[in-house]
């Protein structure tokens, strides 16, 4: 026994010192590329074998015959271990030089295409990766590049939209001043209704502007939902008789649904989903909402007689700017509404879609319900 924990003491100090050489080349090289690594790694495990080994045989082989018998052969097998381990590390090194080729490429053009040649896991995981964040920034590519593209179209119907009022006030003050108007009154009532036209316009964008910057403050409350939808009616109302559109919905003896919202956004929602459909659905139409409880959530669904939407711009509906085919496109406003509409329910963690029916379509906001709510009651 004592002797077995000589032979280990001597072995575990010839490796020992070894190892600790290697460690503080490792250190002083770790800046190096990781062929430079993986050498050195090599070479101390080789070395620090073949060190415990001639330490050991120096202290115990009395016989100086014995001894380089021993260290010959401790010398070639360190030899033949060195130079495999070099090779195999050649390997992972070409490897690693494959995954950082098609990492360039992925900089470049922005596809990652991962080697072909099998990977040790610690790459192959590397590079599923590399594989995702490449998707990834396929899809912003392609997000941003279709909101490039919406803003460009919102800068030219802004534009043309902001041009038409402003020259018709132009020529109707010209007119004024230069006392050329039999009916002064009717050239007022036209250039405030231009002005309440302009200002609907700037409102619309500041309130976007708020969304898109995600400025949109919410001040949450418990509320009736029922109470939300009865004061859209109303506020609608007044254009629907003018567009002569027929409103159904909010009866008065329809049960309250709890909701948790910003009453103002919400309002500004409705109203603006009541506007749009007001706008879209021809005399004698009717517009119907309806409020239910589905689940664990809340959904108001607005539906017009537009005669529907083409199933191409379905997607599009939301969008900023998007006004869809000359028929859908009202007298006034910038196509803002609806945009406006989704960035409020977003903001209350709910999403807002758009599906045809028959004779026209449905405009669905859907909230999440709050947890304190009881069980749903149905809004007719």
């Amino acid at each position: 026994m004592r002797d077995l924990l000589l032979i280990a003491l001597y072995a575990l100090l010839g490796a020992g010192a070894t190892g600790l050489l290697g460690a503080v080349a490792l250190r002083i090289l770790r800046r190096r590329s990781i062929a430079v690594s993986l050498a050195v790694l090599a070479t101390v495990a080789v070395s620090a074998m073949l060190a415990g080994t001639l330490t050991v045989a120096w202290a115990m082989f009395l016989s100086p015959h014995d001894l380089a018998v021993v260290t010959t052969v401790v010398a070639m097998a360190a030899a033949v271990s060195l130079i495999t381990a070099l090779l195999l590390g050649r390997q992972v090194l070409m490897r690693c030089r494959e995954l950082v080729s098609a990492a360039r490429t992925f900089g470049q053009d922005g596809v990652f295409t991962p080697p072909a040649v099998p990977a040790p896991a610690e790459l192959a995981a590397l590079s599923h990766e590399l594989a995702l964040t490449s998707e990834h920034l396929t899809a912003l590519r392609g997000r941003e590049r279709a909101l490039e593209t919406s803003r460009r179209e919102l800068v030219a119907w802004i534009s043309h939209d902001l041009r038409t009022p402003l020259a018709g006030l132009r020529a109707m003050s010209e007119a004024l001043e230069d006392g050329m108007v039999t009916d002064p009154a009717r050239y007022h009532r036209q250039m405030r209704a231009e002005v309440e036209r302009l200002n609907s316009m700037v409102t619309d964008l500041f309130e976007l502007s708020r969304i898109h910057a995600g400025a949109l403050t919410l001040t949450p409350t418990r509320m009736s939902l029922y109470e939300l939808v009865a004061d859209a009616l109303a506020a609608a109302d007044a254009l629907a008789r003018e567009h002569g559109v027929h409103l159904a919905g909010g009866g008065a003896g329809a049960a309250a649904l709890p909701v948790e919202v910003d009453g103002k956004e919400m309002t500004r929602a409705l109203s603006n989903l009541l506007v749009n459909a007001i706008r879209h659905t021809p005399a004698d139409g009717t517009v119907a909402i309806v409020a239910e409880r589905r689940a664990d959530t809340v959904v108001v669904s607005v539906t017009d007689a537009c005669g529907g939407i083409p199933e191409e711009d379905l997607p599009r509906v939301f969008d900023t700017g998007w006004r869809g085919s000359q028929a859908r496109t009202p007298p006034a406003g910038a196509g803002l509404g609806l945009a406006i509409v989704r960035g409020i329910i977003e903001a209350h963690a709910g999403h807002a879609n758009v599906h045809n029916v028959p004779g026209g379509c449905r405009f669905e906001l859907t909230l999440p319900a709050p947890a304190w709510a009881a069980s749903g009651h149905r809004l007719n």
